[in-house]
């Protein structure tokens, strides 16, 4: 499939040839939905516990004589409404460290790239490279190219002017191609690639074969 090269203020730089197994996939919403869950859930820390009755070191001998003293009859100080006593029907430890197979993280991606492909909203520039780091220019060259909310993804490394342009643009995030994901991708109205993004991406599954998209847990 062709599709037209854009420079980054909309003109026009020629046209590329798009690998179909990569980029012409039929959507999947099940790929994608396991994907997106993987990642999400792969960002969550381990959830703490609390110690209970029987895991804090507390004395077990009876406060005093059982009847005639004027106070409730206690025999345990580890009991919970004591301070320093157990927590009564605490947290326990949760770790969420799901697995998802290779196969299956590198078709979402190629699902999710072929998806925006499909719906017209993949544009391809010949680079990000600007003169100077503003934000205002890049927003207004932005404008010309018809993109307010998307993902850039460049190759090996990201514009240096760009990246820092684009900090404070809402909704236009940037990335190099090693960090595509499934979840930034579907998160964004647009998928802006590069001439590079495209060549690596390709490289990665028709030469590659079962390489997978790094993902971002942050």
């Amino acid at each position: 499939m062709k599709v037209e090269v854009q420079t980054l203020a909309g003109g026009k730089a020629g046209e590329l040839e798009l690998n179909a197994d990569v980029f012409g996939l039929e959507p999947r919403a099940d790929i994608l939905h396991r994907v997106v869950t993987w990642q999400l859930e792969k960002r969550r820390a381990t959830a703490r516990g609390a110690k209970e009755r029987a895991d804090v070191a507390r004395t077990g001998k009876k406060f005093g004589k059982q009847k005639g003293g004027g106070t409730a009859r206690h025999g345990n100080r580890a009991a919970p409404q004591f301070i320093g006593g157990g927590k009564a029907h605490g947290p326990r430890v949760r770790d969420f460290d799901p697995g998802l197979n290779k196969k299956v993280r590198a078709l979402g991606l190629k699902v999710a790239l072929s998806v925006k492909a499909k719906e017209g909203k993949l544009v391809v520039v010949d680079n990000l490279a600007l003169d100077a780091a503003k934000t205002k220019g890049l927003k207004e060259t932005l404008g010309k190219l018809g993109v307010a909310n998307g993902l850039f993804i460049d190759g090996t490394a990201v514009d240096v002017n760009f990246a820092l342009a684009s900090r404070n643009l809402y909704k236009v995030d940037v990335l190099p191609a090693v960090g595509a994901n499934v979840y930034d991708i579907l998160n964004h109205d647009h998928l802006v690639l590069t001439r590079a993004a495209v060549e690596q991406l390709e490289a990665r599954f028709v030469a590659g074969g079962h390489q997978t998209e790094a993902q971002q847990n942050g």
